[in-house]
């Protein structure tokens, strides 16, 4: 009977059980992820996790300690040599249960086992991320910092206000410099139109006088023409009648 044991015991004996979470533990310091069920996770996690502690140690003992339970020199090396200089300022928490979804064919929930710190993902998400914290307790360096950033902030604020003052100065000079070129262009097409006007009108006013003059001079002699023929009408009525 298993009365008062929390030990998963997987369905397996004790050295199958043993030699599965070996293997598993191998495969994840080799290939720092791998894909399994939930049950073999949450076990692989409390197998491994004191292994990755006594890699911090380099020593004789510590390796002969973690080749007891691992039985794979490779394993054993790569944990020593790429894994322990990553976690070593890392005190535990050193692998991530990430789950995706149910198995189909016996739906057995499944997840992803990996090594927290070769998680270039996550890495770079925390890295953009702030690091400051604000707190709403006062007097502490929270808030002083909060209020140093604030201050940063307000300075910021006044110096991109001074700096677009100038700007927007330079383009009202503009705009007044432009208006008074077109309103000056304005006025001077207005005034050659009027000048041509005027030259118009006196032109016209130097001609109408000579017209008139050629007119009555015409006229005149059209008269005269007349007289002259009526006269030479009336003289031969005369002779004919005598």
């Amino acid at each position: 009977m298993r009365h008062g044991k929390k030990v998963n015991h997987l369905s397996r004996t004790s050295s199958h059980r043993k030699a599965m979470l070996a293997n598993m533990a191998c495969s994840l310091i080799e290939r720092k992820r791998i894909n399994t069920t939930l049950a073999k996770a949450k076990a692989l996690r409390v197998y491994v996790e004191p292994l990755i502690t006594k890699s911090k140690d380099d020593s004789t003992h510590s390796r002969r300690v973690v080749f007891g339970y691992l039985q794979n020199k490779n394993a054993v090396a790569e944990l020593f040599r790429d894994v322990a200089p990553k976690i070593a300022d890392r005190p535990g928490g050193y692998t991530r249960i990430l789950k995706t979804g149910n198995r189909l064919g016996d739906n057995a929930e499944m997840c992803f086992i990996e090594l927290v710190d070769f998680n270039e993902t996550y890495l770079s998400d925390a890295k953009d991320k702030k690091t400051t914290r604000r707190s709403r307790r006062g007097g502490g360096k929270a808030s002083t910092t909060a209020k140093s950033d604030d201050q940063v902030v307000e300075v910021k604020e006044v110096k991109a206000d001074t700096t677009v003052e100038p700007k927007a100065e330079a383009a009202v000079t503009q705009v007044e410099e432009v208006v008074q070129e077109v309103t000056t262009e304005t006025e001077a097409t207005d005034v050659d139109a009027v000048s041509e006007e005027v030259v118009e009108a006196k032109s016209e006013d130097k001609i109408e006088p000579a017209a008139e003059d050629k007119s009555a001079e015409d006229a005149g002699a059209k008269a005269e023409k007349k007289e002259g023929e009526e006269d030479a009408s009336e003289k031969s009525n005369e002779e004919n009648k005598d």
